[in-house]
């Protein structure tokens, strides 16, 4: 009897310990820690907690469904990312700019998208692979200067969501980042290019092509379109037509 007694007590207290056991946190994923986007200015106390909100102990986690221009992913905790009064510090940067995400969870990634307003400044393919942790990417600005606010957007393969950074940007404002491997230099509006390497135009009508010099008004073939060239530049991976309306647009 005092043995049943005993088994009784064990099996009552599982539940309790159950209830009690920790469990891990689900919201671990990714935000732009460099140049310090809002999320990261917040979680390295460059904002005070009681501005920030949730974004000051977890800044990879401003998720929210796909195609929003926000800062919160319009996730009621990180709301005040979006208030563009509080004392964001601003990055001085050219026309091309490195951002650098860090992630505390790699999910199969779709793409990644960048934009000033509703343009599209760029466009990285995740191919549904799991993203290197960290993970930078080089953007061409051209076409905006001044006081700019930069969205950048991971979508994310197998869900609907996508996770959410904004980053304060003061275009040629001198400073910044390190600018692609290949040294090219577009300002707006252009007077020279310069490249580490000669390039050759190809003639009109040739299909578009990385590292490859463009002078403005040449056409080319991209993806069974046409596209004339707005500005004369360098290409450079990641700046094909579609993705860069600054640098071309579409005949």
């Amino acid at each position: 009897m005092k043995l049943m007694r005993k088994a009784a007590l064990v099996m009552a207290a599982v539940p309790a310990i159950v209830l009690i056991t920790p469990v891990g946190s689900a919201s671990a994923h990714g935000y732009v820690s460099s140049p310090a986007s809002r999320s990261a200015q917040c979680a390295r106390g460059d904002v005070s907690v009681d501005l920030c909100g949730q974004a000051k102990y977890e800044p990879q986690s401003a998720e929210g469904p796909k195609g929003l221009k926000n800062c919160s992913g319009a996730n009621g905790p990180f709301a005040p990312l979006d208030n563009d009064s509080l004392p964001w510090k601003v990055t001085n940067t050219g026309q091309t700019l490195s951002l650098t995400w860090t992630f505390t969870a790699r999910h199969s990634t779709r793409d990644y998208e960048y934009f000033i307003g509703n343009t599209r400044v760029g466009y990285v393919a995740g191919n549904n692979q799991q993203p290197n942790n960290p993970t930078t990417h080089t953007i061409n600005l051209g076409g905006f200067s001044g006081r700019q606010k930069l969205y950048a957007i991971w979508n994310i393969a197998d869900t609907v969501n996508a996770f959410y950074s904004c980053i304060d940007l003061n275009i040629n404002g001198g400073g910044g980042t390190t600018p692609p491997p290949t040294t090219t230099t577009t300002t707006p509006p252009p007077t020279t290019t310069t490249s580490s390497s000669t390039t050759t135009p190809p003639p009109a009508g040739g299909t578009w092509a990385a590292n490859t010099s463009y002078a403005a008004g040449q056409t080319v073939t991209y993806g069974g379109s046409t596209y004339r060239c707005r500005q004369a530049h360098t290409s450079l991976n990641g700046w094909e037509p579609p993705n860069v309306a600054a640098l071309w647009e579409k005949v």
